[in-house]
């Protein structure tokens, strides 16, 4: 008997080679293949994400464009500083890491851990932690860099204000980007900028500041670390732009102010072009750029001056007094009173024999006071006895064409309009009738009556240029002359025509005589070097307090003292500025407000004979 079957065991043999032979070609089908699929088919999509490991592309952000003054000084620029940046993929702890970060550099931890709270990119991007490090902080971390992986010091630019809190309400400030502001801009232009303009000239002109941001295309190792360039697109700076703020002006006005609650807007009345525009208490814009911490915030917010209110855009005042000339102007051109007729004033004004007395600020009276008088010597009761013949809609239109009761059209955000009421509108908005009383109080700008600062510089530029209006502006130029584009200045408004152009005589004439006449209420805010100055003084009252006794006012709080006021323009026969001036809760517009105009505009006249030699005649 045969122990072996060889046939068999070949038959075995064959079937397993056979099957070992199959695998192994099954292997390499599939091994060809997918070596097809990933060299050929699919070569260019692997040779991207390849190249993609070794090839990063890096934003440039753009240098923001710088903002100039009138006479060519630096109003906001760039400057170098360095930051504390964070890659979130790259750190372990993040939390342990910046604790350790603040302690090793003295850094609020708060601060650093809110900053995370607005970081709205990948995980895998830069995010700034803190910003313009100081030279000790910059050099400890330098020095302790090893300890903290994922975070590295970097150069970068940061936007500065020179002027700080002076110019702070025109400029306004840049801050930190947020994720609502990101829905409204283009984000692939803002790929590595921090900054964003929030308010004033930084605010309206952002997209021309801003400019256009490049890219380039890098080669690093295994670690990150940048070889070389490979291609490069650069930035497209932001346009320069001028304004037409003149800034020594600026520093006159807002001195002027120091301890004082109010504004200060001057208009070259011959263009509209805004000279000085200031609101104080004022902030400093600086310490928005890389980012106000929680503290000073609230501090700013909470302030019981509300140093982040726009007073000469945003602050809506009684204009008191110093509408009586516009009023006088409008009742001559009406008809309803001619200039050489007097009205007696006993001191009080009565509707009806047996009436409420309408006070003037003159508790004794004036006695006969014709119209060029009640201007010199702002007599109430002329402009009592005169509302009343001309009612509520004659100074409604009378003042509207002077552009008070709406926006001026200056191109920065945020502007009101201020209020010149009339019957209808009580009647709409408060769903009440008009009474003859408050007609009367409406004639010495009271009542619903209000203007901003603003506002009141354009009514006296109006006055100034003898109907010629000119909206105000505050842009001179671009690098490019883009500001069009960008922000279009508005068309000027419709002329002040007179059917009498004598009249302008008259209430001009009666506004110099408010300064250089013997019994004028400014009188002694006269200008130096003999340029003849026009003016108009208000106090305008915001409470019932009784302020004719002055032994009460410095018992009066002083959140209810009157605003003190003052218009004017000079020189006299050829305006070159014309200025307004609100101080709140300031009492007298000749003891305070006047003074205040009057150094503004000596400071405007130094230095320039031209103008004294051409217009002072």
């Amino acid at each position: 008997m045969e122990l072996k079957n060889s046939n068999f065991e070949r038959r075995v043999l064959l079937t397993r080679l056979n099957l070992v032979c199959a695998i192994f070609a099954l292997v390499m089908v599939v091994l060809v293949g997918r070596l097809f699929y990933l060299q050929i088919k699919n070569n260019e999509h692997f040779s991207t994400k390849s190249l993609e490991n070794r090839i990063k592309i890096e934003p440039l952000v753009p240098a923001r464009g710088l903002i100039f003054g009138r006479n060519g000084k630096l109003l906001a620029g760039n400057t170098t500083s360095f930051s504390l940046v964070a890659i979130p993929e790259k750190i372990a702890d993040m939390e342990a890491s910046i604790s350790s970060l603040g302690q090793k550099l003295g850094l609020d931890t708060i601060e650093l851990k809110r900053s995370l709270v607005h970081f709205t990119g990948k995980s895998f991007e830069k995010h700034v932690l803190k910003s313009s490090l100081t030279e000790k902080e910059a050099a400890i971390f330098a020095a302790n860099r090893f300890h903290f992986p994922g975070i590295s010091l970097i150069s970068n630019s940061s936007r500065y204000y020179p002027f700080g809190s002076e110019m702070a309400h025109v400029l306004g400030y840049v801050g930190r980007i947020q994720s609502k502001e990101l829905k409204r801009i283009d984000a692939a232009n803002y790929r590595g900028t921090r900054l964003i303009g929030k308010t004033g000239v930084e605010g309206s002109l952002e997209s021309l500041l801003h400019g256009t941001s490049g890219y380039q295309r890098v080669e690093v190792n295994a670690e990150g670390r940048v070889i070389r360039t490979v291609e490069r697109w650069p930035s497209i700076p932001g346009e320069n732009v001028h304004l037409t703020i003149d800034s020594d002006l600026q520093h006159e006005a807002f001195k002027a102010l120091n301890g004082k609650v109010g504004s200060v807007v001057a208009i070259d009345p011959n263009n509209g072009e805004v000279l000085v525009a200031t609101s104080n208490p004022s902030f400093d814009p600086n310490l928005f750029v890389n980012g106000i911490s929680q503290r000073q915030y609230n501090a700013l917010i909470h302030s019981k001056d509300r140093r982040l209110f726009n007073r000469f855009l945003q602050g809506q005042y009684p204009p008191g007094s110093t509408i009586k000339p516009i009023i006088a102007l409008g009742a001559l051109e009406a008809g309803i009173k001619r200039h050489d007729v007097s009205v007696f004033c006993p001191g009080f004004f009565r509707l009806t024999e047996a009436g409420r007395p309408y006070r003037c600020w003159a508790e004794k009276g004036h006695g006969n006071v014709k119209m060029a008088d009640s201007i010199v010597r702002s007599c109430d009761v002329y402009y009592y006895s005169l509302a009343q013949k001309f009612g509520i809609q004659g100074l409604h239109d009378s003042l509207t064409l002077f552009g008070l009761g709406e926006k001026t059209g200056v191109n920065l955000p945020g502007e009101k309009a201020g209020l010149v009421p009339s019957a209808n509108w009580k009647k709409e908005t408060l769903g009440k009738s008009w009474y003859k009383g408050e007609t009367l109080i409406s004639g010495i700008g009271q009542g619903f009556m209000l203007a901003t600062p603003m506002q009141l510089a354009h009514a006296v530029s109006i006055l100034a240029s003898k109907g010629n209006v000119k909206k105000p502006h505050l842009f001179r130029e671009s690098k490019h002359n883009l500001l069009a584009e960008v922000n279009p200045r508005q068309s000027n408004g419709t002329n002040v025509v007179l059917k009498n152009q004598n009249n302008w005589d008259l209430v001009r004439e009666a506004m110099v005589q408010v300064v250089h006449g013997k019994s004028g209420t400014a009188r002694s805010s006269k200008l130096a070097n003999g340029i003849i100055f026009a003016g108009k003084t208000g106090t305008a009252q915001v409470s019932s307090v009784d302020h004719n006794l002055e032994l009460q006012l410095d018992q009066i709080p002083v959140h209810l003292r009157d605003h003190s006021l003052f218009i004017g323009y000079a020189p006299a026969e050829n305006p070159a500025i014309a200025i307004a001036v609100v101080i709140e809760n300031g009492g007298s517009g000749s003891r305070v407000a006047a003074p205040i105009a009057k150094k503004v505009v000596d400071t405007f006249f130094v230095g320039q004979p031209d103008i004294l030699t051409s217009r002072n005649k």
